[in-house]
């Protein structure tokens, strides 16, 4: 009676708030703006600065199409996505996401159809799964820090280092460490899951965050903004295409592919089942898995290699480069951190560890 009391609570923990209105964070248009021959619609959790010039680049290379894009964020598009699956929601002919088990449940829900070429036929096992999802950049989690605050011999090259600097009594990285909350970001949940799966460090790094106060925050771009101005000395599992992009214009954020193991992520493509114009989705899809496309994701580090990472390293503090890379695949594996019970239970020891207001404990 007691266990059954305790899981339900559990269950009860995990709902989400009241719904606020589905709605993009941004929007752009790309291509003609005029009498387009066909018209895509495209949403997606990659920031439009960083996504403009690759949906640019197709709109040149594709001339009468247009692309307005939806930037979203990555929880509230899996539900939007859902909705549209089942008629209750306008649909995209294209859906992009970094949350890529979201991704992969959309498509065990029946809400994809298949798309077939030469270059999706390509792609490696764990980035295609029935031919209705689909990798199409490659990106590491990784750690970031000031290297004007952080003195060079407690620069973080592992999550080992990491513990070392939470573990003292009164450790001035207390309150100064953020990382993900993942409530609020399916990427977060899907990056904190892949830990607890994988890493012998997970226990012991869930507790060094909660008792030394770690701020669980909404999105990248706040993380790193909060890391350049000092708010926070270190974040920890944030996405590497961002933190690559931000420390080209800011030589004191230091990048760092963790050495004990580095999560490699490729952002997930699929086609609504009710999509419009899925053949102008899948031209699309194409192209981003073309050489052009390929050279304007990597300009923008939406895809990233391993030693694009070191060399940032070791240009700020002499980082080995000797990271084992961990794939996350795409395929019904995925699935598990979503079982409604699993979820549920994971998130309530994420909000015991954190509390519920996890963003006050340093100062705005």
């Amino acid at each position: 009676m007691i266990r059954a009391l305790v899981l339900l609570l559990a269950l009860l923990a995990a709902q989400p708030a009241a719904a606020a209105p589905l709605a993009p964070e941004a929007t752009a248009h790309y291509g003609p703006t005029t009498a387009p021959l066909r018209s895509l619609l495209v949403r997606g959790t990659t920031d439009i600065a960083l996504f403009a010039p690759v949906l640019r680049a197709f709109a040149e290379a594709n001339p009468g199409m247009a692309v307005g894009y939806e930037q979203w964020g990555s929880n509230p598009l899996y539900e939007a996505a859902a909705k549209a699956c089942t008629g209750r929601f306008p649909v995209a002919d294209l859906i992009i996401s970094s949350a890529v088990d979201q991704q992969v449940k959309l498509v065990n829900d029946g809400c994809s159809q298949p798309h077939h070429s030469a270059a999706v036929a390509a792609l490696p096992d764990d980035l295609i799964w029935r031919d209705e999802v689909f990798g199409i950049t490659r990106e590491p989690a990784v750690m970031v820090y000031n290297r004007t605050l952080v003195p060079p011999g407690e620069a973080p090259h592992s999550r080992f280092d990491l513990l070392d600097l939470l573990r003292p009594e009164h450790s001035r990285y207390a309150g100064r460490v953020a990382t993900y909350d993942i409530e609020a970001s399916g990427l977060g949940y899907l990056f904190a899951f892949a830990d607890s799966e994988q890493a012998t460090t997970f226990g012991q790094l869930i507790e060094a965050f909660g008792r030394t106060r770690a701020v669980a925050t909404c999105c990248s771009a706040e993380i790193i903004d909060g890391v350049i101005s000092g708010r926070y000395l270190i974040a920890y599992n944030v996405l590497g295409s961002y933190a690559l992009e931000r420390a080209a214009h800011n030589p004191e954020l230091v990048v760092v592919a963790p050495e004990d193991y580095t999560l490699m992520l490729s952002r997930a493509a699929l086609i609504p089942s009710r999509a419009k114009d899925p053949a102008g989705a899948g031209r699309l899809v194409d192209f981003l898995l073309s050489p052009a496309g390929r050279r304007a994701l990597s300009a923008t580090h939406l895809i990233v290699s391993p030693s694009e990472i070191y060399a940032t390293q070791a240009g700020g503090d002499g980082g080995t480069g000797t990271s084992l890379l961990r794939p996350i695949p795409l395929s019904p594996v995925l699935l598990v951190g979503l079982d409604r019970q699993r979820r549920a239970q994971f998130i309530a020891l994420w909000r015991k560890t954190f509390g519920e207001d996890k963003t006050t404990f340093v100062e705005k």
